[in-house]
């Protein structure tokens, strides 16, 4: 009986070792078939960590700029936020520069973006300037230091040296300066006055234009995507022989500012009776409308009296935007091609003279743009001082920029 039960007892457990057996077999032959098929698939996929520049969504290093700023400010405590915030930064400034600094290289004609473009990109840009004016770029050179009226485009130079140099003593030059000075005899004093003025100057690179503005100095020119060319003229707005000409005046057409009185004095009795016939019919002049009379006496077709708003007051600088897309759209139901530009708003309704051709000449592109058809081909901006001259060049500068 003994020995039955023995036997059993060891029949029992070799079969559960026979069994434990088995089972590690399979799983080993599970665990080798994994493996086959995990290399058959190119092994286990590697889990790559992502970095805090990939987590913030920008370009630059966030780790380097946590170290650049504990290194630093060792005795600080740094936030999460601070080297993200300091990578965006840098990133956008970044972009902003290569952009300026593209366009220069494009005005300049060039495939390649030097540290000279660099140099004049944050040059022309007030923001970058006031940002970056005590660091030295490597090998961008010295910013040119030029007088406003100098700067014009360089294939109106050629003309310009061939019209007001004065060839060598021969007596074929003596004869043709006797004419020359004949047919200018003939002419106004005040052109002959200016056209010698702008010879005794000089002025490098400045273009004489054609028929609407003839005799004057247009200082800069711009052509807009669509066609449009906007040219920055040194002259007497009564003068100019564009088709319209602008006047800023007020509620009542007021005649007496500065625009005012030299129309006035040009276009005479007949040019304050069309205005007063017009304040008549009309009424009131709301601000940032626009009405148009005839140009009794002057070289322009047309006279585009403008109310434009006081610096200061309710959306003053919606209002002018509002007020420069009239004018135009009244030369435009005229099917007129030029029109003539004050510097409206920054005389007597106080505009500072940066804002006020900022807002003028963003609002004739957008207009254009907006438009897309128009008669107009030209716009003039007709300007005496040095400064206003100076900013139109320069904001015209940034059209394309911006």
């Amino acid at each position: 009986m003994m020995n039955k039960t023995r036997g059993s007892i060891a029949l029992r457990s070799l079969n559960q070792s026979d069994f434990i057996t088995s089972t590690r077999n399979t799983q080993q032959q599970h665990v080798h078939l994994e493996r086959r098929i995990m290399s058959s698939r190119g092994g286990k996929k590697k889990i790559s960590k992502t970095s805090r520049s990939a987590k913030a969504g920008v370009i630059f290093p966030v780790g380097r700029m946590l170290r650049y700023i504990k290194r630093g400010l060792p005795k600080y405590r740094i936030g999460v936020g601070a080297p993200v915030y300091m990578a965006a930064v840098l990133e956008y400034l970044t972009a902003e520069i290569l952009e300026l600094a593209g366009n220069a290289a494009r005005d300049n004609k060039k495939g390649r973006v030097t540290p000279r473009h660099i140099l004049l990109a944050v040059a022309n840009d007030e923001e970058l300037h006031q940002l970056l004016r005590g660091v030295t770029i490597a090998a961008g050179g010295v910013l040119p230091n030029i007088h406003p009226e100098l700067l014009s485009k360089k294939r109106g130079s050629k003309a310009k040296l061939e019209a007001f140099i004065t060839p060598p003593p021969t007596k074929k030059s003596k004869t043709a300066n006797k004419a020359a000075v004949k047919k200018l005899g003939t002419k106004k004093s005040s052109r002959v006055k200016r056209r010698a003025a702008m010879a005794k100057a000089g002025t490098d690179g400045s273009t004489t234009a054609g028929s609407p503005a003839d005799g004057f100095t247009v200082l800069s020119s711009k052509s807009l995507f669509l066609g449009q060319k906007l040219q920055v003229v040194q002259a007497d707005i009564a003068s100019i022989e564009s088709e319209a000409v602008v006047h800023p005046t007020n509620s009542t057409f007021y005649i007496g500012g500065e625009v005012g009185s030299a129309l006035e004095k040009i276009g005479g009795k007949q040019f304050a009776e069309a205005v007063l016939e017009l304040r008549k019919s009309n009424g009131p002049l709301e601000v940032a409308g626009a009405a148009m009379t005839s140009g009794y006496g002057l070289p322009a077709k047309f006279v585009i009296h403008c109310n434009s708003p006081g610096w200061g007051s309710d959306k003053c600088e919606e209002m002018l935007d509002k007020t420069v897309k009239n004018c135009l759209a009244l030369a435009d139901e005229k099917k007129l091609k030029s029109v003539a530009f004050p510097s409206i708003g920054s005389g007597r309704n106080g505009f500072p003279k940066q804002t006020a051709a900022q807002l003028i000449l963003k609002a004739i592109s957008s207009y254009f743009v907006t438009t897309m058809s128009s008669s107009i081909k030209t716009v003039y901006f007709v300007l005496f001082d040095s400064e206003s001259i100076g900013i139109y060049v320069q904001e015209m500068a940034k059209l394309d920029a911006n």
